[in-house]
């Protein structure tokens, strides 16, 4: 019996291959799409667990268009990015549109399966560990269908945004350094302050009336960061 299923999303034959290796090796099950499209309809799956995706497909960057389309559509299946361009530009934008992870290619399959494992067993902790309904102010998260509301109104998130803002809530009025929320929702002890901004930007993005007043998620000078509803 494997521990999930890692739907994978290449224009390469060979590549696609390879990948599906070393998902078995982690002792996942592998499908594979080879372009876009397919991506989409086969992620509807309840059973996939997580994504491995290529940016650069026929000739253009079709990926990035993958992940606006699941997210906009409130699929939060975590989203591992794989791609040959390696800018700084490419990487932000792919975690800001909603990608859980950015690879460089060439990879090195161990690192890429830890954080195969790390991103599957976040998910499966999170969802088994946070209380049915988790409320703050004017905001409800319904853990179940993992989604939250800022009064009645639907918040989408991406999966790492779900993990992010689920800590926060479960933990209001605390200060989080960068390296805690790097290791507790990265899973990680190396901190990338970079990616830690765009999400904290992003969650601004989404439940402050003034993002950049925020009255709910205020950075700590000198400390980090900490969610709360009090005036």
């Amino acid at each position: 019996m494997s521990d999930g299923t890692v739907l994978i999303v290449d224009d390469e034959p060979a590549i696609r291959k390879l990948l599906s290796r070393v998902a078995s090796n982690c002792g996942y099950d592998a499908v594979t799409a080879s372009n876009g499209h397919e991506a989409i309809i086969m992620s509807r799956d309840s059973k996939v667990n997580l994504i491995l995706l290529d940016i650069m497909m026929n000739g253009n960057d079709e990926g990035f268009e993958v992940i606006r389309r699941l997210r906009a559509a409130g699929n939060e299946i975590p989203i591992i990015v794989l791609s040959g361009r390696t800018e700084d530009f490419d990487t932000l934008y792919g975690l800001d549109i909603g990608a859980d992870d950015y690879i460089g290619k060439p990879f090195n399959p161990v690192v890429l399966g830890a954080k195969m494992k790390a991103l599957i067993r976040r998910d499966q902790k999170a969802s088994r560990s946070v209380p049915d309904f988790i409320t703050a102010g004017p905001f409800r998260y319904n853990s179940m269908s993992m989604e939250l509301f800022k009064e009645d109104r639907r918040i989408p998130l991406s999966s790492r945004e779900n993990v992010l803002m689920k800590l926060f809530l479960c933990n209001a009025g605390r200060v989080f350094s960068k390296e805690q929320l790097y290791e507790q929702v990265w899973n990680s002890s190396i901190v990338d302050k970079n990616t830690i901004m765009v999400y904290i930007s992003h969650l601004r993005n989404k439940i402050e009336d003034d993002p950049k007043n925020p009255r709910y998620l205020k950075t700590v000078w000198g400390l980090g960061y900490k969610f709360s509803v009090k005036k």
